[in-house]
């Protein structure tokens, strides 16, 4: 499914490459340059630039759209929990080994006479 919303994004990221640079600008845009000139005449010129604008819209509401459900839904972030092992409060994994015996010291005890 992630693989299949990865292309329509491509496709969706190259179709509005394309629709923002038939746009006409100032210099004519990319329009003039593929023969744009005729479409305008197809449609009328205020009727093309509207379906441009229009398509451009679309277009960016489904590329975000896209990459929002992406981002949510198939790249979650790493689950992690800031939690100590004390505020867990579970038992402890490993028993502590017990002491090895102490030595006692000799006492020795006072002598009568000293």
């Amino acid at each position: 499914m992630f693989s299949v919303l990865v292309l329509i994004e491509i496709i969706v990221s190259v179709l509005l490459m394309i629709v923002i640079l038939m746009q006409s600008s100032k210099g004519g845009g990319l329009a003039g340059s593929f023969g744009g000139s005729s479409v305008g005449t197809v449609f009328g010129v205020r009727r093309t630039a509207d379906f441009l604008s229009r398509a451009t819209t679309i277009l960016a509401t489904i590329f975000i759209v896209l990459c929002m459900i992406t981002n949510i839904f198939f790249l979650p972030g790493k689950k992690t929990t800031n939690e100590s092992i004390i505020q867990r409060g579970g038992t402890p994994t490993a028993t502590p080994r017990p002491l090895p015996p102490q030595s006692q010291p000799a006492t020795t005890q006072p002598t009568p006479g000293n």
